[in-house]
């Protein structure tokens, strides 16, 4: 396998174009940004493409208004973080009534992290949220590599696994060494690795930052940053509790999750399909691939999760079309119904929910209650686009 066809990312990259003067293209390095930008350039004659990462792509907008002003057609700026200027220049361009060009931006951190960027380019911005590949660009037969390697290009597509980690290795070196600086982070790298394999040994777990503070020395204000640091640039999740106005004590602090499995796996030391068969973290980390997968393919739902003091949990909510659907991730290949799914039904009164397991049965457990494969599950829940 050479290559993956991304076609569903590319379609949203020309309706977000169609829509508005700027497109951004937001995800972790090396998911595949540029190769994305290039494609939509390929299809219009005469782009224009400046990279912030060569030292001629700086130069080139050392003035960015004089230098993007004439320009026409589509305009592509890979890495735009590392230029904060830019922010205001485009926007008086992009209130041009003639809208002369387009222009498509590329960032490795999220518009959090960008400074001013969200209030710069209201209304004159469309997002398209890009990550590594996921089931439906693989297709199902390849779950259990994506679930190893992960979903970076480079990763996934190495021709053997020892590869696959080394070259995730190097990701993570590059990415804590060269590219949290780049943004203006000053977090030392040590610091940063020891935070993120914490936070690898809690993936699925509620956050606790009295304990991590505590054991990286440093104030639950600190190591929360730490958090935003690794959600903002896309290699973390927090995924937010859900509670509502019951007689029950509801968790209300988020879970996290290393958002990439293969990341994951090399801050775990899991290098090989014997390495996750045997590990403690198999389930935690089945649940956050899974998770993942379904994210990947959401439309318009919002996404929680749900748990009691009582140990009731739900696993993943979801708010859509009006419903509230329930999903539980289980690495076994004949999952039952759980006390905890019997609980969700009936508190938080769901109409539809799911077991998502890697296996290929699909059957029912219980009315309003499905046992369905992962493949199955990100093509055809009615919260999937």
């Amino acid at each position: 396998m050479n290559s993956i066809d991304r076609a569903v990312y590319a379609s949203r990259v020309e309706r977000t174009l169609a829509r508005n003067p700027i497109c951004a293209i937001l995800g972790p390095r090396q998911c595949g940004k540029t190769t994305l930008a290039l494609e939509a350039a390929r299809r219009r004659p005469g782009a224009t493409i400046f990279d912030l990462e060569t030292t001629a792509g700086r130069e080139a907008l050392a003035n960015p208004a004089l230098t993007l002003s004439p320009l026409r057609g589509l305009v592509v700026i890979d890495e735009i973080q590392r230029d904060p200027r830019l922010f205001e220049a485009l926007r008086p361009l992009a209130d041009r009534t003639d809208e002369p060009a387009k222009f498509l931006i590329l960032g490795s951190a999220s518009p959090d992290l960008i400074r001013g960027a969200s209030e710069t380019l209201a209304g004159r911005v469309g997002f398209v949220d890009l990550a590594g590949f996921d089931l439906t660009e693989v297709g199902p037969d390849s779950w259990a590599r994506l679930w190893l390697r992960g979903g970076f290009p480079r990763s996934f597509l190495s021709a053997n696994d020892s590869d696959s980690a080394a070259w995730r290795r190097d990701f993570i070196r590059t990415f804590l060494e060269r590219d949290i600086p780049a943004l203006g982070i000053r977090i030392a790298p040590e610091t940063l690795r020891r935070f993120w394999t914490m936070v690898a040994h809690y993936h699925g777990q509620a956050w606790n930052g009295a304990e991590l503070a505590r054991s990286l020395g440093v104030s639950e204000h600190t190591i929360r940053r730490y958090l935003d640091v690794l959600a903002g640039t896309y290699v973390g999740r927090v995924l937010p509790p859900w509670f509502e106005n019951l007689s029950k004590r509801q968790q209300k602090s988020p879970k996290v999750y290393v958002r990439d499995s293969g990341l994951l796996h090399a801050l775990l030391q899991i290098h090989s399909p014997k390495d996750l068969n045997c590990h403690p973290k198999l389930g935690a980390s089945w649940e956050g691939f899974a998770l993942e997968q379904l994210m990947a393919v959401t439309s318009d739902a919002q996404c929680y999760f749900w748990a009691t003091h009582s140990g009731a949990e739900l696993d993943l909510l979801v708010f859509h079309g009006g419903k509230r659907y329930g999903v539980e991730f289980k690495y076994a290949d004949a999952p039952t119904m759980t006390k905890s799914l019997h609980v969700a039904l009936s508190d938080l009164e769901l109409d539809r929910a799911w077991i998502v397991h890697p296996g290929d049965a699909r059957y029912s457990v219980q009315d309003r209650v499905d046992v369905v494969p992962l493949s199955a599950a990100v093509a055809e829940l009615p919260f999937t686009r």
